[in-house]
Parts: structure tokens; C-alpha cells; sequence
């Protein structure tokens, strides 16, 4: 019988009922190129703004522990964003926010305890949303990527607490934990997993404690460090594995940065261009940045590189002068809004953009002037 060679574009089709009877072994040492599409298997922890995954977008992350996975949705290096598609619904983003800013708190003549909230992707006021516990100003600002967190201040009396507010609904803060002592005129930050309050002031004293609390539970914060200085009035800044604290009264052009994978002492990194306190601080994935102040420089913006150790510059101009206000970052600008300058406390919201050196444009109010408010984002 003759048999004729089949090539393979010849079967143009086979149907499955055809296929009996036993397969020959293949080994598997033949089959290249195949994977889990899993970048990374752990069996304890969820990635983090600095996981770098080798593929880029679309690698996921598989946490063994929880049975979470996670997608990479946004990779850029030390601020990736990670969408969590398992059982949980957390997602693991960069310390910017995407949508909101939030100012909470302040003064105007009196303590306020209004959680103002606008928009990130269009330009307008703000509108009133929720109250935090306490009416009170001078407290210091922390946000993961649910919910905000205003600590300690002052309303007539030194406070310790730890309010939560989240970000998706307008619920009231909730009193969640405290700091380890009484302070107003801090400064905070935010890794991906917990918040820091960095030094302050209760009459006569001034402190230079790091203090953090977890995102995680809610829970009391501790003492991980101290700055090199003590100070009040300053600035608060992150990168995706560093904390910064600049200018303020008694060491007002100092830099100070420390890890946020130990708990440690900061070091002296830098100086700012002006030296200057009452000034808020924001963070784009490269740079920190300080705006506005109580005195000379009061409408100055200057930023500083995260990538080395050096003094800040002074790039550009807010539309006036702003002592005490609140500051927000997105991920495409900085937002300085409220203030104490000016009778009565302005309501102005201001930004400048990330990308180039610019001077800052009024793109709308907050529901009411004040001073001394605490900026969030999400």
C-alpha cells in the first residue's frame, strides 16, 4: 500500500472524536517557554510600591498566605501600582493619590473639625464630607490607599489622638489609636504600610521623635527614632522607601531622611534653599517638594532629589503667599490649599505640576478658609 506524506498546512482540521487511544510520552524537558504567569510566589506578604516586577505591567504576585493576587497595573520603578484581583480587595498603590486631595481640620477664628474633599483630574472647590472626632488644628497627615489619618493637634488643649477617615464614602473619622504623647505643628508621612509623625511641639518643648502606627490595624502609634534636631512647623515628605522632614523652627533649612525598612535615628541629607517653617511638603516619585512658609520665602516652591543626597532649589511660585497650609500630592502635581496669611485664613487650592518647573495656578476653594488644616490623597 502506498502512503502519501502529509504536510501540515494540508489538515486544514481535526475532529476531537478521532483522537483514541494512548499518547506516547512527552517529556516535559521539551516544552520551553511556558510559565505560570506568576511573577512572584511568596508565602507571606503582598508586594509593595517598590516591588519592581521584571515583566512590567501585567505580571501578577501571589500571595500563598492569603490567596490574594495581585496585577501589576502601573510600573514605575519604586512607585508601581498594584491591583489586587484575589480574594481581597486592598490594593497595594503609590503614596500619591489619583482622584482626591482631603483637608481636614484647622482654624478660622475658631477649631474646625470639616473634612473637605476635590478633585485631582478637574479643577474646582471642594466640598464639605465628614468631620473628624476633634475639632482642632496643627495635626499631622498620613494616607494608605483606603483611608486618610489626621493625628494629634491642638484645640485649646494638647491632643494625642489618631483619627481614620476613609476615602470612598463621606462617614465620619473614627478615633482609632493615639500617638505616644500630646503634640501640635508636627508633620507626617506615608510608607505603603504605615504612618509617621515626626517631631512637634507641647509648650515649652520641643520634641524630635519618629513615630509610626500601622495601616493594618488600628492600634497605638511607637517610637521608632529621633530627627537630628528637634523642630516644629516642618515639612513631611516620602519617597517609596524613605521618610523626610524639612525646614521648621529651630533647624529651618535642615533635610532629614530616614528608612522605612528599620526602625532608625534620621541623618542630615541636605538644606532647602530657604530656610523656613510653617511650610508644607508634597512628593512626586522623584522629588520632594516644600511651598509656601511664615516668613521670607513664604510664596517659594523648592524641591530636592530622592535619588541623592542633596539641598534643595527653589523652581517656581505659588500665586501668593502661604503660611500653615495643607499640602496633597497627585501623581502628575503638587496641591497647597487653605493658609494662614491673610485675614481671614484663605480657602485658596493651588498646584503646580510634577513635570516641569512652573509657577502655581488657583484652580478653586476649599468650603471655608483656615490655617493649619492636614492634606491627604487618595
Amino acid at each position: 500500500m502506498a502512503y502519501t506524506k502529509v504536510k501540515p498546512l494540508m489538515v486544514a482540521s481535526f475532529p476531537s472524536s478521532r483522537l483514541t487511544g494512548a499518547f506516547g510520552a512527552i517529556s516535559g524537558a521539551s516544552l520551553t517557554g511556558l510559565g505560570d504567569g506568576i511573577d512572584t510566589k511568596d508565602a507571606s506578604s503582598d508586594p509593595a510600591i517598590n516591588t519592581n516586577p521584571s515583566g512590567g505591567v501585567g505580571h501578577s504576585w501571589l500571595n500563598k498566605s492569603s490567596g490574594e493576587i495581585f496585577i501589576c497595573t502601573d510600573a514605575t520603578t519604586d512607585a508601581n501600582v498594584w491591583a489586587n484581583v484575589g480574594a481581597g480587595t486592598r490594593n497595594v498603590d503609590s503614596f500619591q493619590g489619583k482622584i482626591s486631595g482631603f483637608t481636614a481640620g484647622g482654624y478660622n477664628g475658631g477649631y474646625l473639625n470639616v473634612i473637605d474633599k476635590f478633585s485631582f483630574t478637574t479643577d474646582g472647590d471642594a466640598t464639605d464630607i465628614a468631620n473628624l472626632t476633634v475639632s482642632r488644628y496643627g495635626a499631622s497627615p498620613a494616607s494608605s490607599s483606603t483611608h486618610g489619618y489626621s493625628s494629634a493637634g491642638y484645640t485649646g488643649a494638647y491632643q494625642n489622638i489618631i483619627d481614620k477617615f476613609t476615602f470612598v464614602s463621606t462617614t465620619d473619622a473614627t478615633d482609632v489609636g493615639d500617638l505616644t504623647g500630646t503634640k501640635d505643628s508636627h508633620t507626617g508621612c506615608s510608607s505603603s504600610t504605615h504612618g509617621y509623625a515626626m517631631g512637634g511641639y507641647i509648650a515649652p518643648a520641643t520634641v524630635d521623635v519618629i513615630e509610626k502606627f500601622t495601616f493594618n490595624a488600628d492600634a497605638n502609634s511607637t517610637d521608632v527614632g529621633n530627627l537630628t534636631a528637634i523642630r516644629y512647623g516642618c515639612s513631611g515628605q516620602n519617597s517609596a522607601t524613605h521618610g523626610y522632614t524639612s525646614g521648621g523652627n529651630v533647624s529651618t533649612d535642615r533635610i532629614d531622611k530616614f528608612t522605612f525598612a528599620s526602625d532608625a535615628n534620621a541623618t542630615d541629607v541636605g538644606n532647602l534653599f530657604f530656610g523656613r517653617a510653617y511650610l508644607v511638603g508634597h512628593s512626586s516619585t522623584t522629588h520632594g517638594y516644600t511651598s509656601g512658609s511664615n516668613g521670607a520665602g513664604g510664596d517659594v516652591i523648592e524641591k530636592f532629589t530622592f535619588a541623592s543626597d542633596n539641598d534643595g532649589d527653589d523652581v517656581a511660585d505659588l500665586t501668593m503667599a502661604h503660611s500653615s497650609a495643607a499640602g496633597q500630592s497627585s501623581t502628575l502635581c503638587g496641591y497647597s490649599s487653605g493658609g494662614g496669611n491673610g485675614t481671614p485664613s484663605q480657602a485658596v487650592i493651588e498646584k503646580f505640576t510634577f513635570a516641569t518647573d512652573a509657577n502655581g495656578t488657583d484652580v478653586g476653594d476649599l468650603s471655608a478658609g483656615r490655617s493649619n488644616g492636614t492634606g491627604t490623597q487618595y
